[in-house]
């Protein structure tokens, strides 16, 4: 009898990543662990399309009911996986430049760019990305800048639908982020706590425009921003019951998965320690939670973890999962469909 059979469990609420081009014995171990529910991939993880395709079966091999492997893949300076054959993709700050100039030719290079995107992905094993940014270009953002497709929130929401659609068409579900919006604070994150002084008002009419506009039908999973908004609430975004449930559940109607962001970004820390930052953010409405980067924050959220994830939330994490096969990377790169997405690139050219 095998002492490590492979389990037949629900995804989990916790996203954990892994550290190199194949999966070591902890970390299968790991991936077994009945609070995970997804792998999120990084540079280091990738190598060729033959070893990353490798990787992803052997992380979807570890559960019976496959974990869902995501990855962030924007474009411009946010893409994870660029050389050995991935295309790289311009910025979305291009693709808003380009509308300006033709909205409706904007409009189709990013579907052609999106669907080149997800297709290259999705053959190697990955089932989806982290985009499009909503986040508006106001100018003062560090970590958002180039991200952005324009200042104003109808062209954010047109290129987004544009970029959902191309995605959709490999079989990949889409994220908008970061909730309510990060375009406003020009601190990062990652590295700072950063504070948005506006009004709900002010942020309504404005950045969050695009997530009404969207819907969980055609944007089927939303990150907030760990930035506090303190004439909303003192949390930020991702800890507040505020945002989540009362502004993006019910004011907004809005179904689908709430992603928190990385936990262990400096923008967290003021939740507390990493079972704290978990807590907050499941209290607070997220169906599910990113530990990046730490494997031993990871296994002592896993080992300390007390919660129950609800029927609503599998279905809708595992309504992320791609309904349907996908060719294999050999295999793309003959496809005449993928071949002619991949020469709308030249259209604009990337930052």
């Amino acid at each position: 009898m095998q002492s490590l059979a492979v389990p037949l469990l629900p995804p989990g609420p916790v996203m954990v990543d892994v550290q190199g081009l194949e999966l070591t014995s902890q970390e299968k171990e790991r991936l077994r662990h009945p609070l995970v529910g997804a792998v999120i991939l990084f540079s280091r993880n990738y190598e060729s399309p033959e070893q990353l395709q490798a990787l992803t079966r052997d992380i979807h091999a570890s559960r019976q009911a496959p974990l869902l492997i995501a990855v962030d893949h924007e474009g411009g300076r946010v893409q994870r996986f660029k050389t050995n054959g991935f295309t790289h993709l311009p910025s979305m700050r291009e693709l808003g430049r380009y509308w300006e100039q033709s909205p409706q030719q904007a409009l189709r290079v990013a579907t052609e760019l999106a669907y080149v995107m997800a297709a290259e992905l999705r053959a190697c094993g990955v089932d989806f990305t982290f985009a499009p940014v909503l986040d508006l270009d106001y100018g003062v953002s560090q970590v958002i800048g180039n991200r952005s497709f324009h200042r104003d929130p109808k062209v954010v929401a047109t290129l987004a639908r544009a970029i959902i659609q191309g995605l959709s068409l490999a079989g990949m579900a889409a994220c908008g982020k970061h909730f309510p919006g990060h375009g406003f604070v020009e601190a990062d994150s990652h590295l700072a706590i950063p504070v948005d002084e506006r009004s709900l008002d002010e942020i309504l009419n404005e950045d969050v425009m695009p997530y009404q506009w969207l819907g969980d039908m055609v944007l089927p999973a939303v990150m907030p921003a760990h930035v506090i908004y303190p004439k909303v609430d003192s949390s930020p975004a991702g800890f507040s019951r505020k945002w989540v449930q009362e502004i993006l559940r019910q004011q907004l109607a809005y179904n689908g998965v709430v992603f928190s962001d990385d936990l262990t970004m400096e923008g967290a820390s003021v939740a507390g320690d990493i079972v704290a930052r978990a807590q907050a953010a499941l209290q607070a409405g997220c169906d599910m939670v990113l530990v990046c980067n730490r494997p031993d924050l990871a296994d002592d959220l896993l080992e300390r973890l007390e919660f129950s994830i609800s029927s609503q939330s599998v279905q809708r994490i595992q309504h992320l999962m791609p309904s349907t096969p996908f060719m294999n990377w050999e295999a793309l790169q003959l496809n005449k469909r993928y071949q002619d997405a991949r020469a709308f690139r030249h259209k604009i050219v990337s930052e």
